[in-house]
């Protein structure tokens, strides 16, 4: 029952608001899980009270791989399935907050022509934590990214995300139509700050003045964005025909979201205080609580377990070595470096997070936490690390998190299970990571991951010592001396 708008299972809840009633305000680009059972989520939780129905979703993509994804919820009439992994019962909903997707093409004139459409009011963007096009080495926009110097040589025909809004700001500017707001949901540390470099950055390379007006005129309000959505499988299918449904793409999620923003829509915006969203000036504090704390701790648990050949989250979270590790670690080193975060304790944060790794209903895989580590230990390990060695605290145990993931780059388990590529520079990661087993500072003079800490004696020398016990040893042996000490 894949496109029918009946309820196909009285366990099913649809969306219950007439959706031929909607009016489009937002395009968003990346049509993802992480997407569709947050943004989306919410947005149809409005649209039940009976409110700002002029905000609807047309969906878009930049990447061929998006097309499969257009044809998939144009087959069912761009409802999304959403099923709550809840311990004590699963819950299924039929998200309809989407009303169009258009064409996945080359040069993206269709996406282009609908965010010059005066109704559209903002364009929001989930297109992953590492296509912001950023320099890893100075953290800032590169130019030099072949996407961008392919889009500033033609920019009326673009293939990026950032360049389709370039020239749709270009086209409302040209026709007098007041410009969208840009709106990122990636998990980014200052995601609003990163897209408006990326976007002003573009703009620059091929019109200046043009750059200038989207500088000065566009807002790129910052935001912080969570809830735990594993990938579609097999599994994730069976769970939908469980419900009824004949859906390609469902999409599985905790019950946890959580979505804090700054107020910054001068086009206007969906009033989504009204259902859970926190609009703050202080963003960042929520922010970085979150990429040290739940961010920070994947990679904390992801490492040993992908090493003991541990396939979900849940089963890493009941090994009594993972989970103590883990405790230890956010505990001494990275919960005493976070800032205070209004009305908010965050030791009880961090037992939250510790309950939602934990839920056995949710099944993410430690392969999933374990992907990209090139780009997110920059991110969500080393400012804790850095934070830690300028106060003098220990930096034993996010020494040893470095040291797992080096060990893991290498690309066997500690069984000799082959790990299979799971990062975008893996073949060079795997490379340096075999030599860093008899020479481990060369895995720290990476300096676009590590910069100036790479060469701190105490990090180095902790380091040194977790990754030769590693190879040695074994992870086992060395969370257990670790946790013992």
């Amino acid at each position: 029952m894949r496109g029918s708008e009946t309820v196909p299972d009285l366990s099913v809840q649809m969306p219950g608001y007439d959706r031929k009633a909607l009016t489009p305000g937002i395009v968003h680009i990346g049509l993802g899980n992480f997407h569709r059972a947050h943004m989306a989520v919410y947005l149809d939780d409005l649209f039940r009270l009976g409110l700002a129905h002029d905000w609807a979703i047309i969906g878009a993509g930049v990447r061929p791989a998006d097309a499969a994804m257009r044809d998939a919820l144009l087959a069912q009439n761009c409802l999304s399935t959403v099923i709550e992994l809840d311990p004590q019962g699963r819950s299924c909903r039929r998200i309809g907050a989407m009303i169009d997707f258009l064409p996945v093409e080359p040069g993206n004139a269709s996406l282009i022509a609908a965010m010059s459409r005066p109704e559209i009011r903002i364009v929001s963007l989930t297109v992953t934590e590492g296509g912001y096009f950023i320099d890893p080495a100075s953290g800032a926009f590169d130019p030099a990214a072949p996407a961008i110097v392919a889009d500033a040589a033609n920019p009326g025909a673009p293939g990026t995300a950032f360049g389709a809004i370039v020239a749709a700001l270009k086209a409302r500017r040209a026709g007098g139509i007041a410009p969208f707001t840009v709106m990122c949901c990636d998990n980014l540390p200052g995601n609003g700050d990163v897209t408006r470099n990326a976007v002003v950055g573009l703009a620059h390379l091929s019109d200046p003045d043009l750059s200038a007006w989207i500088d000065a005129t566009v807002a790129f309000p910052n935001a912080m964005v969570d809830r735990i959505t594993p990938a579609t499988g097999p599994r994730e299918r069976a769970m939908a025909a469980a419900f009824g449904l004949d859906d390609p793409v469902p999409v599985t999620c905790e019950p946890f979201r959580q979505w804090v923003i700054e107020d910054h829509f001068p086009a206007g915006r969906p009033p989504l205080e009204r259902v859970g969203v926190t609009f703050s000036r202080e963003v960042h504090a929520y922010e970085m609580m979150k990429i040290r704390i739940l961010n920070g701790g994947h990679a904390i648990i992801a490492y040993p377990a992908g090493l003991m050949d541990l396939e979900f989250v849940h089963e890493a979270m009941a090994d009594p070595l993972i989970a103590g590790f883990l405790d230890r670690v956010e505990t001494e080193e990275v919960v005493p470096y976070v800032p205070p975060v209004p009305e908010t304790v965050i030791a009880g944060y961090y037992e939250v997070i510790r309950q939602r790794f934990s839920n056995p209903e949710v099944a993410d895989t430690t392969r999933r936490l374990c992907l990209d580590g090139s780009n997110r230990q920059p991110k969500f390990i080393i400012p804790s690390l850095r934070d830690a060695l300028a106060a003098g605290g220990s930096v034993e145990g996010l020494a040893l998190v470095s040291a797992l993931w080096c060990r893991y780059c290498a690309g066997v388990t500690d069984s000799g299970a082959v790990i299979a590529a799971n990062d975008p520079d893996w073949d060079r990661l795997t490379a340096l990571a075999q030599q860093a087993r008899d020479q481990p500072d060369l895995w720290l003079a990476q300096k676009a991951i590590y910069g100036e800490i790479g060469e701190d004696a105490r990090f180095r020398a902790a380091f040194a010592r977790h990754l030769t016990r590693l190879w040695a040893e074994g992870t086992r042996a060395v969370l257990s001396a670790y946790l013992a000490r």
